[in-house]
């Protein structure tokens, strides 16, 4: 772990009939167990097997960077970005919430630390069950690398992009609100198409399929900050975010920003973005050309959050709560 040289890091995987290709191959080495998905996260949520040193040897820390808690003996450390599902459980699949349920349960009984993205998920661990003497504030971050014009001249061409464009990056999701994004195109006094850039997720969005809107699907990290720095206003208006780490992204490339009020993405945005209600899509045709006018303090702000919410801090912030537990 980079600047941390008393923490080694194993990742566990469960069994793959092939290695992950770019850009999902782990950083770090890979431990396998006998088990693979989705059998395995059954195994460990219904008979709490096989544990993780099955395929580590012993361990002083196991930290599950998502809301599935794996068996362990080792003090336990979980990662929750948000516990959106018990606020809007019909934007998950009927088998997702039954898995973050049964997930959650485990995580109050036996996690000795949980390390929250936002206060707003803080907040929502509290009234899970989760005491205040177990939660640990821990943001995300990212390294601040803006896009050179060249690199955003190529991504350009090689998505065929508009000259200008706005630009939403996530999930494709009910709770991301694309559809209210879409409608609020309609509302700009000045048309700009939209280019959505993200893997499919689940459930029915209904768009207007008369709006101008680019679907370009996974973009890999070495073509998605340039796609940020080219973006005449980043969009992401979700209903519901555990922290918006996207919003962010665009920041730290100079991106104004337009994202949602009264959630964790407005926490995350701090004063550097523009704050729409989205459940209303004039508002967020409100915010887009306010965001658009104010494009040079609002790239200034951003980059200045985006050098305060750096991955350094997260990263020591986490072993911190490694040191904390360990045995």
């Amino acid at each position: 772990m980079a600047g941390h040289d008393d923490i080694r890091l194993i990742g566990v995987a469960g069994r793959h009939k092939h290695l992950p290709p770019d850009p999902w191959t782990p950083p770090i080495p890979i431990a396998h167990l006998s088990l693979g998905s989705p059998w395995l996260y059954e195994a460990w949520l219904r008979f709490g097997h096989p544990a993780i040193e099955r395929a580590t040897g012993r361990v002083d820390v196991t930290h599950a960077t998502a809301i599935i808690p794996p068996p362990t003996a080792a003090p336990l450390v979980v990662t929750l970005h948000d516990l959106a599902f018990l606020h809007e459980p019909g934007h998950f699949t009927r088998h997702g919430v039954r898995v973050f349920t049964d997930s959650l349960a485990q995580i109050v009984r036996r996690a000795d630390l949980v390390l929250c993205s936002s206060q707003v998920t803080m907040d929502d661990c509290l009234s899970a069950g989760i005491g205040a003497e177990r939660l640990r504030l821990v943001p995300l971050g990212v390294e601040v690398d803006e896009a050179p014009p060249a690199e955003v001249k190529r991504v350009r061409a090689l998505y065929s992009l508009p000259e200008r464009y706005l630009l939403f990056v996530g999930t494709v999701e009910p709770r991301k609100n694309l559809r209210g994004l879409v409608a609020a195109l309609a509302q700009l006094d000045d048309p700009v198409p939209l280019v959505v850039a993200g893997a499919g997720g689940w459930g029915e969005i209904d768009i207007d399929r008369s709006a101008d809107v680019r679907f370009v699907g996974f973009v890999p990290k070495e073509d998605l900050n340039p796609m940020y720095a080219g973006a005449h206003v980043f969009c992401y208006p979700s209903e519901r975010e555990g922290y918006g780490l996207p919003v962010l992204e665009a920041m730290a490339q100079g991106v104004p920003v337009v994202t949602s009020a009264g959630t964790a993405t407005e926490e995350t945005a701090g004063n550097a973005a523009v704050l729409v209600q989205p459940k209303d899509p004039a508002d967020i045709a409100r915010g887009i050309e306010e965001a658009a006018a104010r494009r040079t303090e609002l790239s200034a702000k951003g980059l200045a959050r985006a050098h305060k919410l750096s991955w350094a801090a997260t990263a020591a912030l986490t072993a911190a709560a490694y040191r904390e537990v360990a045995r």
